[in-house]
């Protein structure tokens, strides 16, 4: 996915979270585009990504409103999904890792790793950033080798916020954003090192825990969750 689409794709959600967008509203390209400042067609495409993430719903034949989201619907989403993740992983640690896995683990920590050295954020890395997390969470569910667990995420990334491509992004605040990029990179080592290492109870504690960086950290490190801070 270009730069351009995920960037917009994140600020939407981030909007979304942050209330600038209320349930029930309709959301339209041309208005949106310009309050981004881009054009239509990536608000297009983030208009139906967001769509399959549970953020909007379908409003007529071509339009679009902001479904109602709830603080325990988002916290119940993600737990699914670190219950459901950390169950692959446990499963994928409890086998002798095949070559294929191992390098395709150990060449997403290499890029995570070129990206962290470059020692800050930039809009232009959150793209970077996006692919590899989904790369990473993707070995893991194809190493756990389960169709049930695949098709019970496929149905919970359905959830808002709940599936691990769901990266929010604080563009003001890259500085922030860029601290939990490096937790989030060391969580992957960890992660790798259980699997590798046969650890299957610390590979689905630690893969868990990772669940919770997109929606749980940002207090820790500065920044606002409006989602879950409102009443």
């Amino acid at each position: 996915m270009s730069q351009v689409n995920q960037t917009v794709i994140s600020q939407l959600r981030r909007l979304i979270r942050d209330g600038a967008f209320q349930p029930g509203a309709k959301m339209q390209e041309l208005p949106v585009a310009e309050q981004l400042g881009v054009s239509r067609t990536p608000v297009r495409m983030a208009f139906r990504v967001l769509e399959q993430e549970g953020l909007l719903e379908r409003s007529g034949k071509k339009g679009f409103v902001v479904r109602r989201i709830s603080r325990a619907d988002v916290l119940c989403g993600i737990e699914i999904r670190g219950v459901l993740e950390g169950l692959a992983a446990r499963r994928m640690a409890e086998n002798p890792i095949s070559d294929q896995h191992r390098d395709q683990l150990h060449a997403c920590l290499q890029d995570s790793e070129a990206l962290v050295r470059k020692g800050d954020f930039t809009e232009a890395l959150i793209a970077d950033w996006s692919d590899i997390n989904q790369r990473f969470h993707s070995i893991i569910l194809d190493g756990a080798g389960s169709r049930a667990i695949a098709d019970a995420i496929a149905r919970n990334n359905h959830m808002p916020f709940a599936s691990a491509d769901s990266i929010i992004m604080d563009t003001q605040r890259l500085d922030a954003e860029f601290k939990k990029v490096e937790i989030a990179h060391l969580q992957h080592q960890l992660i790798v090192q259980a699997i590798c290492e046969g650890d299957s109870v610390r590979a689905e504690m630690l893969m868990r825990e990772h669940a919770y960086i997109g929606i749980k950290y940002g207090a820790f490190l500065g920044l606002e969750d409006e989602l879950l801070t409102r009443t």
